[in-house]
């Protein structure tokens, strides 16, 4: 037997949960936020709930110098979620071949941020039945896929592929050919980490090989109908890139905030894949999922050279931050702890390949904002 007033406090929420259903008001979820469920927006729609930083207790004196910082780094696009309701959005400049303003609906090409999307869709595609990450390569490539005697190139698995670990030769002219005479051996799989970018764009054919589908139709199939994606993928040389709109990252990294559900539906529902994806992948460098950039590791290689350095992908950002980035500082950063999500799309604000040291800087001046400094 449940206590009286135990009874008497259960009927006086009921009650009040009954008077309150479909009856929030904007002002409501401004007021009190974190107390609200997460938000997810509509599959075919522009619309996207709004909170504003005051009701956040956002020190909203700092933005000023924010989007200064953004706009001098040539920053095209911005926004900041929380709880999965845009808190920020703005926009600079023009389109990438400059004849309209950028807007929340201008295409933009990820660079190498679209591999945590590949990433995803290849949790997808194992709980699908269609392939095995631990499957060799060349069940779906076939034999002689790269230039490497048989022996060893078997020892090549999707998994390896999706973590930088072929052991294909780095010293080579072009990193993103893709033909066999420019895959060469070096090292025994699993023994060596470096940002080899031929063998993850090889991980489309994979995909194409398993599931008799494009791969633009399989993303569109799985994250468009779903999440409502609306990008695509476009071949431009060796290199697919994946080009979508600022809002287009931000519903990917709400996707992922939310262990791959979406409004209750379960997109990626492997839960093993999806923490082996976002958590250390090896041990080579352990600042790498699958196709994820994770912070809070003592040790990181960085793309572009095979050195480990003792320290963290960044220190200003959240430990538990996991972060897709892209060439010139396209960002999708989640952070889980936080219920944040932050964008970042534009052109390149230093002359490094991966621009660590401005996503390092944006995070100090978005942790000032947060009043976490």
């Amino acid at each position: 037997m449940f206590p009286k007033y135990f009874l008497y406090r259960l009927i006086i929420a009921l009650l009040i949960v009954s008077v309150s259903t479909g009856c929030e008001s904007e002002d409501d979820t401004e007021s009190n936020p974190d107390a609200q469920l997460m938000y997810f927006p509509e599959i075919d729609s522009d619309q996207w709930e709004t909170v504003s930083p005051e009701s956040l207790s956002w020190d909203t004196s700092k933005l000023s110098s924010l989007y200064t910082y953004l706009e001098d780094n040539r920053t095209r696009g911005f926004i900041l979620i929380k709880n999965g309701r845009i808190v920020l959005e703005q926009y600079w400049g023009n389109d990438i071949l400059n004849t309209k303003p950028f807007d929340l609906n201008t295409n933009w090409y990820w660079a190498s941020a679209g591999k945590s999307l590949t990433a995803t869709l290849l949790g997808i595609a194992q709980q699908e039945g269609l392939l095995d990450i631990n499957d060799k390569t060349s069940d779906y490539l076939g034999n002689g896929w790269t230039n490497l005697p048989l022996e060893k190139e078997n020892l090549i698995s999707i998994k390896n592929q999706l973590t930088m670990t072929t052991g294909l030769d780095y010293e080579i002219a072009d990193l993103n050919c893709v033909d066999a005479p420019c895959l060469l051996y070096k090292q025994d799989a699993d023994n060596q980490w470096f940002y080899h970018n031929a063998p993850y764009t090889l991980l489309k054919n994979v995909v194409e090989s398993a599931s008799n589908e494009s791969y633009n139709a399989f993303t569109a199939n799985r994250l468009g109908s779903t999440i409502g994606l609306k990008g695509s993928w476009r071949q431009t040389g060796d290199n697919n890139v994946y080009w979508g709109s600022t809002r287009d990252m931000a519903r990917f990294g709400l996707l992922i905030l939310n262990r791959g559900n979406w409004d209750g539906t379960a997109i990626l529902n492997d839960n093993n894949y999806f923490t082996q994806m976002t958590t250390p992948s090896q041990n080579l460098n352990p600042s790498y999922g699958y196709l994820w950039w994770l912070n809070g590791q003592d040790r990181i290689i960085y793309p572009g050279i095979a050195t480990s350095f003792d320290t963290s992908l960044s220190e200003e950002a959240p430990s538990d931050l996991i972060s897709a980035i892209g060439k010139n500082g396209q960002f999708i950063s989640v952070v889980p702890s936080e219920n944040l999500v932050m964008i970042r799309v534009g052109e390149a604000p230093d002359d490094s390949l991966v621009p660590t040291i401005f996503h390092n800087e944006l995070w100090a001046r978005v942790n000032v904002l947060l009043n976490k400094d």
